[in-house]
C-alpha cells in the first residue's frame, strides 16, 4: 500500500513537471523553432497579399482621368428606360428573305408571348428536375452526344472569365456533358452584391452572402488567377496568379486558350478623374470593401472615445460621409443609421451626440431610377427624427437640436482630402469616414480587349457604349466573328441599353446557357460575314414548348430569339424596417406598382432571400437576421 502511494506521488510529480514544461514551451521567448514558424507564416501571408494587390493595381484600377470622365456611368443609369426598337448590327443579303427574318426577330416580342416564354422554361425546368430526380442520374441539360458542340470531335472550349451574376447564372444553367467550361477570376466565389451595404455594418456576415464557383457548378474547371490579356486572333487568354511555394510566393503568367470566351468581368468603382476620392474613400464592391467599411466604422468610435480628444475633433471623427444618392449609397447610409441608432445606445451612449452621417449627391434627387413619389419618400425617411432621441438610454445624452442624417443635394465633390470633402460650392465637410458610391467605370481588360478588336464595328460603337464591350441582340461582341460573348456591366447594346444591374446580368447569363445548347454563333453567309445567331437543326437537338412559343413570337424557326430584358422592377431598403419597392407589371411606365414603409420592407426582404442562389445562403442569411434582431450586430474586430 505504501509503494502504491508512493508510485502515485512519482505521477503527480511527474504530471506537473510536464505541465510546467508544456507551459514554458507555450510562452517561448522569440527566437524558439515555434516563434520562427508563426513568423514564416505571417511573412508569406504579408507577401502573398502584397502580390495580390500588385496584381489588382494593374488590372482593376484605371488610373487615366481622361478616361474615367468619358466612360463614366452613374448609379442608376438607364434603369428607367422605356423599351427601343433593336436594329441589328448583323449585315444580311438585301432584300432576302432572312433580311425580313431578322427585320421581324430582332423586334421586342409581344409581352403576352414573352411571359408565355417564360412560363414554359419554368415547366421545362421543372420537368427536368423530376425526370433527373426520379432516375436518379446526374443532372444533364441537353444531349451530350450532339457533336455540333463539338470542336474536332472534342467538347467544345468555353472560357467564362467572371464570377458575377451574370457568370453565377450561366454556370448554374450549362451543359457541361457538351462543353468544357473553364471559369478564370480572382474571386473564387459569387457575391450577393444588394447585400453589401448590410454586412458592412454587421445586419449580415460575409460568408452567408457568398458562393462557392465549385459548388455552383462542381463540373466545371476554376482557375484562381486575374485575366491580363485577350488576344482575339490566336483566341488565347493571357492571365496572372499568385503562386506560393514553401515560404516564397511569386507571380506565375500562363496562357488559356477558348474556342468561345464569355466576358463577365463587371465594372470597377469610378472616381469621375476627381482627386483624392481613390487615396481616402472606401469603395462598396467586394467583401473586401465591406470588411474595411466595417472595421473603420468601430475605429471611428474607440478613437473618438479616447481621453483628452476635443468636442470638435470628436464630431469630425464620427462624421461618416455617404458620397452618392442613387441605389448603394442611399441603402448603405439607411444600414448605417440603423446601426447607430439600434447598436450605438448600447456601445457607445456618450458618443452618439457627435455622430453625423451626410449624403452627398450631385444631382437634385435620390434614387434616380425611382418614381418621384418614391424618391420624395426615400428623403423624408432619411431626414426624420432619429430614433434615438426617444431611446431611454441615450435621450438625455443627446442636444434637443440632435439630426442625425442630412443630405446634401446638388453638392457635387471637387477634391477628397484626408479628413474633409471639398465641394464645388466652396464647402467644405471634415469627416471621418467617406464612403464613394457615385458610379460605375470599365476595368483595363475590357479596354484592352475593346483596342484588340481593332477599327471597325466595335470601334464605331464606343460613342455610345463608351467603354464598356458592344455586343448585338445575341450577347456577341462586335467584331470579334461570334467567338467572345459579353454580358452585365462591362458590356451593352447600343441600340437597346439596359441598366447595368444584377438583374439584367442574371437574365443574359441564363439566356447564354440555353443559347449555348441551340445556337451556332458563328455561322457566315456567302459573303464571309456574320449571320445572325441561327438555330441548330437535325437528330439530336429537341425542341422544346419554349422553344416553340419562341419561334412563333419572332416568326422563325431559323433564327434564335435574341436576348430580352423582363423588368420585374427595383427595391430599395431606407432603414428602420421600411424599403422602396417598384414592381413592372407591364412594360409601360403606367403599369407600376409602387410599395414602401413596412409593405416595401416585406417584399424587399422576401426578394432578397428568395434570389439567394442556395438554400445554404438562404438559411444563413434568415439566421443573420434573427440573430441581428435579438442580440444586436457585432463589433468584434479581430484583425
Amino acid at each position: 500500500m505504501v509503494q502504491f502511494s508512493k508510485l502515485c506521488l512519482a505521477a503527480v510529480v511527474l504530471a506537473g513537471e510536464n505541465v510546467g514544461s508544456f507551459a514554458f514551451s507555450a510562452n517561448q521567448p522569440p527566437g524558439s523553432s515555434e516563434t520562427s514558424l508563426a513568423r514564416n507564416i505571417r511573412l508569406k501571408k504579408e507577401e502573398e497579399t502584397r502580390l495580390r494587390e500588385e496584381i489588382q493595381q494593374k488590372n482593376e484600377i484605371v488610373e487615366d482621368e481622361n478616361v474615367l470622365k468619358a466612360y463614366a456611368i452613374a448609379d442608376g443609369d438607364n434603369m428607367d428606360m422605356e423599351e427601343e426598337e433593336i436594329v441589328s448590327p448583323v449585315a444580311v443579303v438585301d432584300g432576302s428573305s432572312l433580311e425580313r427574318e431578322v427585320a421581324r426577330a430582332i423586334k421586342t416580342r409581344a409581352y403576352p408571348l414573352f411571359l408565355a416564354e417564360k412560363a414554359a422554361y419554368v415547366v421545362d425546368d421543372l420537368v427536368s428536375f423530376v425526370d433527373d430526380f426520379s432516375s436518379k442520374s446526374s443532372v444533364q441539360v441537353g444531349n451530350g452526344g450532339n457533336t455540333s458542340s463539338k470542336v474536332n470531335g472534342t467538347k467544345e472550349r468555353v472560357v467564362v472569365l467572371g464570377t458575377g451574376w451574370g457568370a453565377a447564372a450561366f454556370l448554374k444553367e450549362i451543359d457541361t456533358e457538351m462543353f468544357d467550361v473553364t471559369v478564370i477570376s480572382p474571386r473564387n466565389f459569387f457575391l450577393f452584391t444588394p447585400m453589401l451595404a448590410g454586412a458592412s455594418v454587421g445586419t449580415v456576415e460575409y460568408r452567408s452572402i457568398t458562393e462557392s464557383v465549385r459548388e455552383i457548378n462542381s463540373k466545371v474547371n476554376y482557375l484562381e488567377a486575374t485575366a491580363t490579356e485577350i488576344d482575339p486572333k490566336s483566341r488565347k487568354v493571357m492571365c496572372e496568379s499568385v503562386v506560393c511555394e514553401g515560404n516564397s510566393c511569386e507571380i506565375d503568367d500562363f496562357e488559356i486558350e477558348y474556342d468561345r470566351l464569355i466576358v463577365g468581368v463587371g465594372a470597377q468603382t469610378n472616381t469621375f478623374g476627381i482627386a483624392g476620392v481613390r487615396d481616402h474613400c472606401c469603395f462598396l464592391k467586394q467583401v473586401g470593401d465591406a470588411r474595411r467599411i466595417r472595421t473603420s466604422i468601430v475605429n471611428c468610435f474607440e478613437r473618438a472615445n479616447i481621453p483628452g480628444m476635443s468636442e470638435e475633433r470628436k464630431q469630425q471623427t464620427l462624421t461618416f460621409a455617404v458620397i452618392g444618392a442613387g441605389p448603394t449609397g442611399i441603402e448603405f447610409a439607411s444600414e448605417l443609421r440603423d446601426f447607430i441608432e439600434q447598436d450605438g445606445p448600447k456601445y457607445y451612449p456618450n458618443l452618439l451626440r457627435y455622430v453625423r452621417i451626410k449624403v452627398i449627391e450631385a444631382s437634385n434627387t435620390v434614387l434616380a431610377p425611382f418614381d418621384k413619389s418614391l424618391q420624395q419618400a426615400a428623403i423624408e425617411q432619411l431626414q426624420r427624427p432619429s430614433s434615438a432621441r426617444t431611446d431611454p438610454r441615450v435621450a438625455e445624452l443627446l442636444p434637443e437640436d440632435f439630426k442625425l442624417t442630412e443630405l446634401l443635394l446638388e453638392s457635387g465633390v471637387k477634391e477628397v482630402k484626408e479628413d474633409e470633402i471639398c465641394l464645388n460650392n466652396g464647402e467644405t465637410i471634415p469627416y471621418g469616414l467617406s464612403v464613394w458610391a457615385a458610379g460605375n467605370g470599365p476595368l483595363p481588360i475590357t479596354l484592352q480587349l475593346i483596342e484588340a478588336l481593332g477599327e471597325g464595328e466595335q470601334a464605331e460603337a464606343q460613342s455610345q457604349a463608351r467603354g464598356r464591350l458592344a455586343i448585338d441582340p445575341w450577347c456577341r461582341v462586335l467584331g470579334s466573328d461570334g467567338s467572345i460573348l459579353s454580358f452585365g456591366d462591362c458590356a451593352t447594346n447600343p441600340q437597346n441599353m439596359l441598366p447595368a444591374t444584377a438583374q439584367v446580368a442574371s437574365q443574359q447569363g441564363v439566356y447564354l446557357a440555353r443559347l449555348f445548347e441551340k445556337g451556332d454563333f458563328g455561322s457566315k453567309g456567302e459573303d464571309g460575314k456574320l449571320l445572325p445567331v441561327m438555330r441548330k437543326q437535325g437528330d439530336g437537338v429537341e425542341e422544346s414548348l419554349a422553344d416553340k412559343i419562341t419561334a412563333f413570337a419572332i416568326q422563325s424557326d431559323r433564327i434564335a430569339a435574341p436576348f430580352q430584358f423582363l423588368n420585374l422592377g427595383i427595391l430599395a431598403y431606407t432603414g428602420s424596417g421600411t424599403a422602396l419597392s417598384q414592381l413592372q407589371i407591364t412594360p409601360q411606365e403606367s403599369a407600376r406598382v409602387k410599395g414602401k414603409g413596412k409593405i416595401g420592407f416585406g417584399l424587399w426582404r422576401s426578394v432578397y432571400l428568395s434570389k439567394q442562389v442556395s438554400f445554404r445562403n438562404r438559411a444563413l442569411v434568415l439566421t443573420d437576421w434573427i440573430k441581428t434582431q435579438i442580440f444586436g450586430r457585432d463589433i468584434t474586430r479581430l484583425e
